[in-house]
């Protein structure tokens, strides 16, 4: 059975390709996608308002940092991916599996499995 069936994944994402390219992934992947945000009020509101299993969440958000939706995210105890061209560089508040792009699936596949691994 496939650990993603049925998880209902978010993608926070402010790039238009990249944000389509994820859905894609994930819903190839056999999740859901949960919803899709661009920036940082829009992924506060979603987090704030919405039931899902997991975040794709870039690091920037084009003139914000993505944190204050990490943080939201680990008081609520949702799992997430941080997701950034820049790598460890980046910052990582939380000690969570950084995504380095560009993205190929079996990348996105293992780190979302390993979640709830």
């Amino acid at each position: 059975m496939n650990i993603l069936t049925g998880k209902r994944i978010l993608v926070v994402e402010d790039e238009v390709l990249v944000a389509m390219l994820l859905e894609d992934m994930v819903t190839q992947l056999g999740a859901d996608l949960a919803g899709s945000v661009s920036n940082l009020e829009d992924g506060l509101a979603f987090v704030e308002d919405q039931d899902f299993d997991a975040a794709i969440l870039d690091m920037n958000l084009g003139d914000y940092d993505s944190r204050p939706i990490a943080d939201r995210l680990q008081s609520r105890g949702i799992p997430y991916l941080l997701a950034t061209g820049y790598g460890e560089s980046a910052g990582n508040p939380h000690g969570v599996t950084i995504l380095e792009k560009p993205y190929v699936i079996e990348q996105i596949e293992f780190a979302l499995q390993s979640l709830w691994a």
